[in-house]
C-alpha cells in the first residue's frame, strides 16, 4: 500500500519577509515629547478659538458639549483616507441620508448632538416640557388616625379564628389593683417556673390567667387568680436537667476563681457513673446553663448540685428555703480537751454571724472526732465558723445529703443525672428541727 507523503512548504527567505504587507493599519511612527507638547498646544488654541467665534464674550458651561474639531478623533475617522484627514476641523460632513449637517460623523448613524439649553438663538417652546405638575395631596389625617390604623386594624377584615385569638388575649399589665403582684413573681411563689422561665413563657402565649392567654410582660394579677401554662411549657420544662456531683477537694463550686477549676468541668462522658439509672443520655446542651444550687469551698467535699431548673434552684437556695442540707464534719478541739456540753447548745440554736441569729439546726456527735450536723440555711462557710466560735478546729467537711437525695456510693470526682422519682424536701431530722 503506497504512502502518501505531504511535502513542508519552503521557508520564506529574508527578502520575501519583507514583501509582505504590513500589519493592520501600518506602522505608526510614535510622536516625541516636543511633537505631542506642539500638538496638544495647537489643539487646545484651535478651540479657544472656536469657542470665541461660537460663543462670543460668553463661555457656555462647563458641560456644554465640545465644538466639533476640539474633540479627539474616534478609531474609525483615525482610519479613514487621507482625503477625510485633511479636512478641514471646524467643515460639516455631508450625511449621506440628507439630514442636516452637524458637527459630528453621522456618516455610521450617530445621533447629532442635543443643543446646549444656553446656546443663543434656541426656542425654548420647541423642546419637550416635562410634566412637573404633581396632584396636591389630601388632608393629612390626623394623630389619633395614624395611631388606629397602625395598631389595631378593621377587625372586620381580620380572620375568624384571628379574632378569637384576639379576643382570648386578656391584657393585665395596665391593672394596678391593690394586692396585685407581677405575674412572673406569682409563678415563682407558686413554683410553676423560675421568674426568668416565666418571662420567657408570657411573650410565646405559654401561660394563661383564669383560662385567657397572657402575651404581655410585667402584667400583673391577684393572689386568688388561677394561673395555667401550655403543655409546650411543661415538654420544655421537662427537657431541663439536674446533676449530682461528688465534689473532691481544689474544685470551686461556680465560676473559676484564682487558678481552680469549676467543678462542672468534670461533667464528661468518662465521668459519668456508670450505676446511672436515670435513663438519660448524655448531650453537649445538657452543659447550657448549668448552675450551682447551694455551694461547697474549695476544701469541702461531697454532694453538689448543678441544674438547669430553675424551680429547683429556687427550692434549693431561696431565701425562703426549708430543704435541709447534711454534713459529715470532722475536727479537732484547740485545748485537746472534750467540748462542753454548753458549747454544743450553742452550735444547735443561739449562735450570731454577721449581727443576724442563726437558724435552729442539729449538731450531734457521730464518733470522738466527727460531728453531724444538719442545717436549714447556707451562709458563707457557715460551719467552719461555727466551730471557731466554739474552740473546733474543722479538719474535713462532706456534705451527703440534701433534702431526700443522698450522696450515697457515688465516687469522687463523679456525676450523675438526678431521677424523676427523686424529690427534693424535708427529709430525715425534719421532726427533731421542728421541735425545737
Amino acid at each position: 500500500m503506497a504512502t502518501l507523503k505531504l511535502k513542508k512548504p519552503a521557508l520564506k527567505t529574508a527578502a520575501a519577509k519583507l514583501d509582505r504587507p504590513p500589519l493592520r493599519g501600518g506602522a505608526q511612527k510614535r510622536p516625541t515629547l516636543a511633537e505631542a507638547q506642539a500638538l496638544r498646544a495647537e489643539r487646545e488654541a484651535r478651540y479657544q478659538e472656536q469657542l470665541q467665534q461660537r460663543y462670543g464674550d460668553k463661555r457656555p458651561a462647563s458641560g456644554a458639549p465640545k465644538p466639533a474639531g476640539s474633540q479627539r478623533p474616534r478609531r474609525d475617522e483615525r482610519q479613514a483616507t487621507p482625503d477625510a484627514r485633511r479636512r478641514a476641523p471646524d467643515a460639516p460632513q455631508a450625511d449621506p441620508r440628507g439630514q442636516a449637517p452637524s458637527g459630528r460623523n453621522t456618516a455610521f448613524g450617530a445621533r447629532p448632538p442635543r443643543p446646549s439649553p444656553a446656546e443663543p438663538g434656541r426656542d425654548a417652546r420647541q423642546r419637550p416640557v416635562e410634566n412637573t405638575q404633581r396632584t396636591p395631596p389630601g388632608p393629612a389625617p390626623r394623630r389619633d388616625d395614624r395611631r388606629r390604623s397602625a395598631a389595631a386594624p378593621d377587625p372586620c377584615s381580620r380572620a375568624p379564628a384571628q379574632r378569637r385569638e384576639r379576643d382570648d388575649v386578656d391584657d393585665f399589665h395596665a391593672t394596678q389593683q391593690p394586692g396585685s403582684m407581677r405575674l412572673s413573681k406569682r409563678m415563682s411563689e407558686l413554683g410553676i417556673a423560675s421568674r426568668r422561665e416565666a418571662d420567657e413563657w408570657i411573650p410565646k402565649g405559654w401561660v394563661r390567667v383564669d383560662g385567657r392567654v397572657v402575651k404581655e410582660l410585667g402584667s400583673r394579677v391577684l393572689p386568688g387568680q388561677h394561673i395555667s401554662i401550655e403543655a409546650k411549657a411543661r415538654n420544655a420544662q421537662a427537657m431541663k436537667v439536674s446533676v449530682l456531683i461528688n465534689k473532691p477537694v481544689g474544685f470551686v463550686s461556680g465560676q473559676a476563681e484564682d487558678g481552680y477549676e469549676p467543678a462542672v468541668v468534670l461533667m464528661t462522658p468518662e465521668n459519668q457513673w456508670r450505676e446511672d439509672r436515670s435513663g438519660i443520655r448524655f448531650l453537649r446542651e445538657h452543659l447550657r446553663g448549668l448552675a450551682p444550687a447551694g455551694r461547697l469551698d474549695i476544701d469541702s467535699v461531697g454532694l453538689l448540685v448543678l441544674t438547669q431548673d430553675g424551680r429547683i434552684a429556687k427550692q434549693l437556695i431561696g431565701e425562703d428555703s426549708e430543704i435541709e442540707k447534711e454534713y459529715l464534719v470532722r475536727v479537732h478541739t484547740l485545748n485537746n480537751e472534750a467540748l462542753p456540753d454548753d458549747d454544743l447548745a450553742l452550735l444547735n440554736h443561739g449562735l450570731e454571724l454577721d449581727g443576724q441569729a442563726l437558724r435552729p439546726a442539729l449538731v450531734e456527735w457521730v464518733n470522738d472526732d466527727q460531728l453531724r450536723f444538719v442545717l436549714r440555711e447556707g451562709k458563707k462557710r457557715q460551719i467552719r465558723r461555727m466551730c471557731e466560735a466554739v474552740g473546733l478546729e474543722v479538719l474535713g467537711l462532706k456534705r451527703v445529703r440534701i433534702g431526700q437525695v443522698m450522696l450515697g456510693d457515688l465516687p469522687a470526682g463523679q456525676w450523675r443525672y438526678l431521677r424523676g422519682d427523686e424529690k427534693f424536701g424535708l427529709g430525715a431530722g425534719a421532726d427533731d428541727l421542728a421541735a425545737r
